[in-house]
């Protein structure tokens, strides 16, 4: 038998190769390897906030993975990152006026970061504050973001959202 202490951390591992897996496109791997990591550790922020983003962006389960995220909010409100998260699954949910708040913070925490300055502008666009957002936009550009990322930035720039 493994003693409890051991397989308390293992939740690492699973949570790792999670990770890994999804990096590498097996969404299904990942996921099994998350919710092991959140049965281990049901309430390390890291997970919960990883998961509950994960599934936002595949639109899976959004009102538990918003919870998810709210859980890591409590426990770590400092992260600029997991603020961020929380904005996000509000504007992926439609509640673009409550997503402001805590993405204007999330800027605030991480100001230098790319995808948290895209956020804010992709929030800001949707209640209308379209001159905002194109500075936080072009805010983004400043910062490295991925070839990727950079091209979706500039194309909001000229045509501002034009799918959600």
């Amino acid at each position: 038998n493994v003693p409890e202490k051991a397989k308390r951390a293992k939740w690492a591992t699973f949570f790792v190769r999670g990770i890994s897996y999804d990096q590498f496109g097996n969404w299904e791997k990942a996921k099994a390897d998350l919710e092991n990591a959140l049965v281990l550790s049901p309430n390390h922020p890291e997970v919960l906030n990883y998961f509950g983003y994960s599934l936002i962006e595949r639109k899976e389960n959004l009102e538990e993975a918003l919870k998810m995220i709210k859980n890591a909010v409590s426990q770590r409100p400092n992260s600029g990152y997991i603020v961020d998260s929380l904005a996000w699954g509000l504007f992926r949910l439609g509640h673009y006026k409550e997503a402001v708040a805590p993405m204007e913070r999330a800027v605030q925490l991480e100001p230098h970061d790319p995808i948290v300055n895209d956020h804010l502008g992709d929030v800001l666009w949707m209640i209308g504050r379209k001159r905002e957002a194109s500075f936080q936009w072009q805010r983004a550009l400043l910062f490295g973001p991925t070839d990727e990322n950079e091209e979706k930035i500039k194309e909001k720039l000229i045509f501002g959202i034009t799918d959600l």
